[in-house]
């Protein structure tokens, strides 16, 4: 999956992620109206504008981009109906062309483990068939229970061609509470770094291996070191735009190929028509900022890389 995901990279010259957050405080009040005069102000009306806001979306980025990246949370706060939405979107995004990383940040272990790997990413067992549930391309793995959490994912990689990314040094500012401490030495996020290497190391889909490793742009010297720890990984990069990360932040990030890493945006990018630069499209138009937010942002990390 990952050479899938680098090929998509090449073909559009964007190494950039849309982080499809939609939170109900982003989506303009026309989509919201429209929703709640079909299924009233009830979770299938909400969900039914999370679905609308994310397709207009998707409609007026696909062709600039080569992933999305819903993060399930922002779905499951409204149920089931939440989740209709959250699959309506992967299969959407999916049938554009699109690699879709499921930000579900899973971890636990044995039996549950592998239930999330096969939920995900993998076919379920029913009665003489095997049948795909969520079916996304990668998801967001939490390491924190060690090898019996990550290795029934890894399992399902390497019979499905998929991919995950492991939490290593996450963007959040209090991720230095537990992340940076040391043990023998050395922070904790370099020895998850090392294991998302032996995790990998016979998971390999081209020059990169489809276990690939989630570093925060908002710490760039530390993403130095652990690009040069993890030279076969994907990084999959969050931070930038809302939070704080720049284009030159980025840079140590990407092997000299300038490939193996992905940057997401979210809000930056789907709530682009609130953000003062961009308001002039208008919430009515607000596919058109996240596109024209979308050009920039590919603008930004491409100046930065080519003057490296």
């Amino acid at each position: 999956m990952v050479k899938k995901l680098s090929e998509k990279i090449i073909q559009t010259g964007a190494p950039i992620v849309v982080g499809l957050d939609p939170m109900m405080k982003y989506i303009p009040e026309h989509i919201q109206k429209a929703a709640f005069a079909e299924h009233g102000e009830t979770l299938k009306g909400a969900a039914e504008a999370i679905w609308q806001f994310n397709k207009e979306i998707v409609d007026h980025v696909y062709d600039l981009i080569p992933a999305v990246k819903p993060q399930i949370a922002m779905y499951e706060q409204f149920g089931v109906e939440g989740l209709i939405a959250y699959q309506k979107t992967v299969d959407y995004c999916q049938e554009k062309g699109l690699v879709v990383i499921g930000d579900i940040k899973r971890g636990d272990i044995g039996s549950t483990s592998e239930a999330y790997a096969i939920g995900h990413l993998g076919k379920v067992q029913v009665g003489s068939k095997k049948l795909e549930a969520f079916h996304e391309d990668i998801v967001t793995v939490n390491p924190y229970l060690g090898s019996d959490g990550v290795d029934p994912f890894v399992k399902v990689c390497k019979e499905e061609n998929k991919g995950i990314f492991i939490l290593v040094k996450t963007s959040n500012p209090s991720s230095g509470e537990f992340q940076d401490r040391l043990i023998d030495g050395k922070p904790l996020y370099e020895w998850v770094g090392e294991k998302v290497n032996e995790w990998g190391s016979d998971c390999m889909d081209g020059e990169y291996s489809n276990v690939g490793a989630v570093v925060g742009a908002t710490y760039p010297e530390m993403g130095k070191v652990l690009r040069k720890l993890m030279s076969k990984a994907y990084i999959l990069v969050p931070g930038y735009g809302a939070q704080g990360g720049k284009g030159k932040d980025l840079v140590h990030f990407f092997n000299e190929d300038g490939l193996g890493a992905i940057v997401n945006s979210s809000r930056g990018i789907i709530a682009a028509y609130a953000q003062e630069q961009y308001a002039k499209f208008g919430a009515e138009h607000f596919g058109e900022a996240s596109r024209q937010a979308v050009l920039d942002m590919k603008e930004d990390i491409g100046s930065a890389l080519q003057n490296r």
